[in-house]
C-alpha cells in the first residue's frame, strides 16, 4: 500500500472517531508509513500510544509493540479489540498464556488477521518466537517506554539492551521508540542502544500548563495534612505515591477510617485484587488509589485532578512522569509533593548496596529531585530546563502555575557572586560536581579537593561571606540561567560555557531568591505551637480549664488528672460535640470520654451554638489503631503480672517506650494496675511520698517532681509511679 496514497484523516475518524490529530502525531505517523526509523519524546497524556496503533492498523503485516509492562499491554489490546470486531486484531505474547492460546496467537498472526502484537521484551528473546516471527511480515517494530533501555533513564531494564540484535534479525524493519521522559543524555543512549541514529526525531514540548506544582515540608503531621487536602478536593480522583508497600497500606487504611474511598496499590497484592483495584478507580467507585510507583503506567484516566508524592521520588523523571498522569484531559492538575531531606538519605541507604557505578548515577539523579524540591526558582522553569527545554517563566504557558511563583521569595542582586562561581568553575578545570565547587567557595576541605591541591590556590575560600546554601542556591540558578552545564554522564561534573565566559568578561544584573529551608524540626515546633494558643479557640480554652477545675474539685483530684492540657487545646481547636468525636481528641480514650466527657462537650456544643462557629470537621483525623494491638497486649500482661522488661522485649521495644505507651493507656482513661513491678522497686512510704507530692501539684510535669526530689528518685521511678497515681486516682 502506498503511503501517500492513504487519507490518514479518514482512517483516524473510522478507527479512533477523531476528526484532527493531536500535537506532533500526524507527522509521527506519515514518517512510520514511510518506513523511517522514527524517535518520539512525547510526554504523558500527548497521545503517544495513536502514533503506533493507527499506522499499524492501516498497514499490511503485524506490527510488534515492546512492552516493559503487563498490565499496560492488556489495557490497550482491551482498548484496540474495542474498535474492531475481531478479538484477534491484538494480541498479548507473554509468560501468562497457556500452550493453547500461543498456537491461536500464532494462527491469527499467519492468517494475517492481527495487527497488533504485544510482547514483553523477555518474550523476545525466546528463540522459539524469533523463528516465528522471522517468517511472517512484520509492519514495524514499536518499543514503548523506550527510556528502559538506557542506564540514566529512571526505570532502566536490562533486558531491553538485548533489542537490537533480536529485531536485526526480523530483517529490515523500521523502529519507531517512544518515551514520555527523556534527559538529553537519555535520548542519545536510546538513539545509539537502539542502533537508529538515523532516526527522525519527533519532540513535543515537556510544558503541561494545566498542572499547579507544589511542594510542601513533610512534617509529622502529614497524614491529616493528606485528608485536609483530599477532603478540599471532595468527590475528585487522585493518586497518592508511597515509596514502600508498608506506608501505602498504612496511608490506605488512615484514609478509609476518615471517610475517604481509597484502595492501595502494589506489587505485593495477588494479581486479582491489583486489578481490582484498578479498575475500581477507573470507573470511580473509589477516588483515591494509594500506590507504589508500580501504579499508572499506561493508566488512561483522563480526570485524575491530584498526585501527591508522600515520599519523594528517586529521580526527576519518575517525578515528571507520576505528575503527568494528572489533569490528561485538559484539566485541573494539582501535584502535590512532600519533601523532608531524611527521605533523601534513607534513599541514599538503599543505594549503597548496589555496585559503584549505579550508585554514582543514583546519586546524580537525587541531587535534582533534591535541587527541584529545595529552589525558590520557577518550578516549570527548573523541570523543562532538567528536559532540555527553555521556558519563559513570564509569559510561557502556565508560567503562574506553581507555588514559588505564587508565594516569592525576596531576590537579592547577586552579579559579584556570579561572576566568583563561575571563575573558580574555570579555574578548577572542570574537575568538580557542585559539591565541591561550593566547598572551594567556601574553603571547606575533603578528600576529592585535597586530592587535587585545590585547597593551596589563592582563590580557594574566596567566597567565605556566604554560606553553603548560598552558594548551592546560586548555582543552581546559574546552570538553568545556561551559564554552566551539569554533564550526567560523568556524574554531574559542572562546566562553563560560552554563555558564562562572556558573563565572566561582561557582568549584568543577577537578581537570585534563596533556596527554601526545609527545616522539620523548625516546622515542628511551629505546628505545635500553633497547636496549643495560636490556632485553638483562646474564650473556650479558659472556660474549658474553669469547667476542669470545678470538676477536679468534686472529685477531689488535680486538674491534670481530668484532662492535660494538649487535650483541652485539642477541645479548643476542633469543637467535639459528641463522644465519638471527643475519643478523637488528643489523649482522651473511652474511659476519659465515658467519666468526665459529658459537661465538658455541653459546654462545647452551647459555645458553638451561641457564637455560630463554622466547626473543622476534616480536622478530627481518625487513627487506625495500629498501636491498639500493641495496648491491648501490653494491657492483658499487666494483668497477668507479667515482668515490664519481658513485655518490652517481646514487643521488640525499650523501657522508655514502653513507659510511653503506658502513659497514653492511663492518660486515656484505662487503668493498668502496675503495683506488683513497683513494690519491687520502692517501699510503701516511698510510694507514699511519691503518691502525695502529685495529689497536692499543680502540673503532672516530671521535671519539677525530678527538682523537688532532688535525687532522690530516678526518672523512670517517678514515670512509673505517675502511671501508677493516674491509674488509681482518675481512671
Amino acid at each position: 500500500m502506498n503511503p501517500n496514497e492513504i487519507d490518514i484523516h479518514k482512517e483516524l475518524k473510522k478507527y479512533f472517531g477523531f476528526s484532527q490529530f493531536k500535537g506532533l502525531q500526524e507527522q509521527v505517523i506519515k514518517s512510520i508509513l514511510n518506513q523511517q526509523n522514527t524517535f518520539v519524546i512525547m510526554p504523558t497524556g500527548g497521545g503517544k500510544s495513536l502514533c503506533y496503533q493507527l499506522p499499524a492498523l492501516i498497514q499490511e503485516g503485524t506490527a510488534i509493540v515492546v512492552s516493559p509492562l503487563i498490565a499496560l499491554m492488556k489495557n490497550q489490546v482491551d482498548a484496540i479489540r474495542s474498535l474492531s470486531s475481531e478479538n484477534g486484531v491484538a494480541h498479548v505474547l507473554n509468560s501468562s498464556l497457556t500452550k493453547t492460546e500461543i498456537t491461536q496467537v500464532k494462527k491469527d498472526i499467519t492468517s494475517g488477521l492481527t495487527k497488533l502484537l504485544y510482547v514483553a521484551p523477555e518474550s523476545l528473546t525466546k528463540e522459539e518466537y524469533v523463528n516465528f516471527l522471522k517468517n511472517v511480515t512484520i509492519s514495524f517494530v514499536a518499543i514503548d517506554e523506550a527510556h528502559c533501555i538506557s542506564e540514566w533513564g529512571h526505570d532502566f531494564r536490562p533486558e531491553y539492551r538485548n533489542l537490537k540484535h533480536i529485531i536485526k534479525q526480523l530483517g529490515d524493519v523500521a523502529i519507531i521508540g517512544l518515551t514520555a521522559t527523556a534527559t538529553p543524555k537519555v535520548q542519545e543512549d536510546i538513539l545509539k542502544n537502539l542502533d537508529m541514529t538515523d532516526a527522525t526525531t519527533f519532540k513535543a514540548s515537556f510544558n503541561r500548563p494545566n498542572l499547579y506544582y507544589e511542594v510542601r515540608t513533610k512534617t509529622k503531621n502529614i497524614e491529616s495534612d493528606i485528608i485536609r487536602f483530599i477532603k478540599q478536593h471532595k468527590g475528585k480522583s487522585g493518586i497518592i505515591y508511597c515509596l514502600s508497600r508498608k506506608k501505602v497500606e498504612a496511608i490506605a487504611e488512615v484514609l478509609q477510617v476518615n471517610g475517604i474511598s481509597a484502595v492501595p496499590y502494589h506489587a505485593g497484592l495477588d494479581a486479582k485484587t491489583r486489578a481490582r483495584h484498578q479498575d475500581m478507580f477507573l470507573m470511580e467507585d473509589v477516588d483515591v488509589v494509594v500506590a507504589t510507583i508500580a501504579f499508572g503506567m499506561g493508566i488512561d484516566k483522563p480526570d485524575v485532578r491530584f498526585v501527591i508524592h508522600h515520599d519523594i521520588p528517586k529521580s526527576l523523571e519518575s517525578y515528571y512522569q507520576e505528575t503527568g498522569r494528572a489533569g490528561r484531559d485538559g484539566g485541573e492538575g494539582h501535584c502535590l509533593a512532600y519533601y523532608s531531606y531524611k527521605d533523601v538519605e534513607k534513599l541514599e541507604k538503599f543505594m549503597s548496596g548496589k555496585p559503584v557505578a549505579e550508585q554514582e548515577i543514583g546519586f546524580a539523579l537525587l541531587q535534582e529531585v533534591v535541587a527541584y524540591a529545595e529552589t525558590s526558582m520557577s518550578r516549570r522553569k527548573f523541570l523543562l530546563h532538567y528536559f532540555g527545554e527553555e521556558f519563559d517563566d513570564v509569559h510561557g504557558e502556565g508560567a503562574d502555575m506553581d507555588d514559588n511563583i505564587r508565594n516569592p521569595k525576596a531576590k537579592v542582586e547577586a552579579k559579584a557572586q556570579v561572576v566568583k562561581l563561575l571563575e573558580v568553575v574555570r579555574d578548577t578545570k572542570h574537575l568538580y560536581k557542585s559539591k565541591e565547587v561550593v566547598f572551594t567557595l567556601i574553603g571547606r576541605v575533603n578528600a576529592v579537593i585535597k586530592a587535587h591541591r585545590t585547597d593551596a590556590q589563592s582563590f580557594f575560600g574566596c567566597g567565605a561571606g556566604h554560606d553553603e546554601k548560598y552558594w548551592m542556591a546560586l548555582l543552581r540558578q546559574v546552570l538553568v540561567a545556561g551559564f554552566l552545564s551539569k554533564d550526567i554522564e560523568t556524574y554531574g561534573i559542572v562546566k562553563i560555557t560560552d554563555k558564562g565566559l562572556d558573563f565572566i568578561k561582561k557582568p549584568q544584573s543577577f537578581m537570585m531568591s534563596e533556596d527554601h529551608e526545609y527545616n522539620e524540626s523548625v516546622d515542628e515546633a511551629i505546628v505545635t505551637a500553633s497547636k496549643s494558643t495560636a490556632v485553638a479557640d483562646e474564650v473556650l480554652m479558659g472556660m474549658l480549664r474553669d469547667l476542669r477545675k470545678k470538676v477536679a474539685k468534686k472529685v477531689g483530684v488535680p486538674p491534670f488528672v481530668v484532662f492535660q492540657d494538649p487535650s483541652l487545646e485539642d477541645m479548643a481547636l476542633k469543637y467535639p460535640i459528641s463522644q465519638e468525636e471527643l475519643i478523637n481528641i488528643h489523649g482522651v480514650g473511652e474511659g476519659k470520654a465515658k467519666k468526665y466527657g459529658k459537661e465538658f462537650l455541653e459546654l462545647i456544643s452551647r459555645y458553638v451554638t451561641e457564637n455560630d462557629i463554622t466547626r473543622p470537621e476534616d480536622l478530627v483525623v481518625k487513627s487506625t489503631g495500629v498501636n491498639s494491638v500493641n495496648k491491648l497486649y501490653i494491657i492483658q500482661n499487666i494483668d497477668r503480672k507479667l515482668s515490664l522488661d519481658d513485655i518490652a522485649s517481646a514487643k521488640g521495644i525499650n523501657m522508655d517506650a514502653l513507659i510511653k505507651e503506658m502513659e497514653q493507656i492511663v492518660y486515656s482513661g484505662t487503668k493498668l494496675n502496675i503495683k506488683y513491678w513497683i513494690d519491687d522497686m520502692l517501699d510503701d512510704d516511698q510510694q507514699e511520698e511519691i503518691h502525695d507530692y502529685f495529689m497536692e501539684s499543680e502540673s503532672d510535669n516530671i521535671e519539677s517532681a525530678l527538682k523537688e526530689f532532688d535525687g532522690d528518685y530516678d526518672l523512670d521511678e517517678l514515670r512509673l509511679m505517675r502511671i501508677k497515681f493516674i491509674s488509681e486516682v482518675a481512671n
